[in-house]
């Protein structure tokens, strides 16, 4: 099966990693902000030495052919479409594993394409109607800080570009290493890739709850860690309300929100867990 290297989708081109056995079961990686495809660099190789094939798409925002202007081009229901046309040129279901906000673009993937998707992984982010009660359920408002922040124009866009140690520290404290920042300052800052994976938050205020993802139908496991500084353990546990399908959580004790790059065997392992058995 030949290696993908770009789809397209509304017009715009992303570029795609595809490595691992040519032959093997497909697996669908997608990362979250502020990252690229990159993020999943410790974990393929563990999938790829268990016989399956990975492809890890730069999303919408990031890569440099697939940056709209305009956060109305940020939806979940354009970023889910992106991923249905990657997999229609992948030419057969896939499992489909996220992080961060590649966890809810997961979750609509899996929810608008039940028939393409075989399995579903959720890395840090629950269903999205989950992390919205989970809003009056527990201290997830006051985690959700950064969200507000980022929807004023040009100023998140200045804090995050600047290269003082106090535009860091908040990364570092956030559980972020050196070579991490350093990989958000090539690939996200350097690359003009920062305003577009903004577009993601900021297309948020244009969607109501009943626009929201709908039930999930496919096999699906929820993996959360206990010092994640963004997300509260409510909104990945809850998240089994939204399955109709056999729904597994995981729990990795003392990782920060940063799983696949601090965990990625046992992160690896979960995914590996829920593929076989779907």
């Amino acid at each position: 099966m030949p290696s993908i290297t770009t789809f397209s989708n509304d017009g715009l081109t992303f570029d795609v990693r595809d490595s691992g056995p040519a032959d093997g079961e497909p697996i669908v990686l997608l990362h979250g902000f502020p990252q690229r495809a990159t993020s999943w660099d410790k974990v393929a190789p563990i999938l790829h030495e268990r016989g399956f094939r990975t492809i890890a798409p730069d999303q919408r925002g990031y890569s440099p052919g697939a940056r709209p202007k305009g956060r109305k081009a940020y939806s979940l229901a354009h970023l889910a479409g992106d991923i249905g046309a990657l997999i229609d040129e992948v030419g057969r279901p896939v499992h489909v594993v996220g992080h961060d906000w590649g966890a809810a673009a997961a979750w609509a993937t899996a929810a608008a394409y039940p028939d393409r998707v075989k399995s579903l992984t959720a890395v840090s982010v629950g269903h999205p109607m989950a992390f919205i009660r989970s809003m009056g359920k527990s201290n997830q408002i006051l985690r959700s800080w950064y969200m507000l922040a980022f929807q004023f124009p040009g100023i998140p866009e200045r804090v995050l570009s600047s290269q003082s140690r106090q535009a860091q520290a908040p990364m570092r404290r956030m559980g972020m290493s050196d070579e991490m920042i350093s990989r958000f300052r090539s690939e996200i800052v350097a690359d003009g890739a920062l305003r577009g994976g903004l577009g993601w938050y900021r297309a948020l205020p244009l969607s109501s709850p009943q626009s929201m993802v709908g039930k999930v139908t496919v096999p699906t496991t929820m993996v959360w860690s206990d010092r994640d500084f963004a997300l509260a353990m409510t909104q990945a546990t809850d998240s089994q309300r939204y399955v109709d399908a056999p729904f597994d959580f995981v729990q990795i004790d003392g990782a920060s929100h940063w799983i696949p790059e601090e965990r990625p065997q046992e992160l690896a392992e979960a995914i590996v867990a829920r593929a076989e058995s779907s």
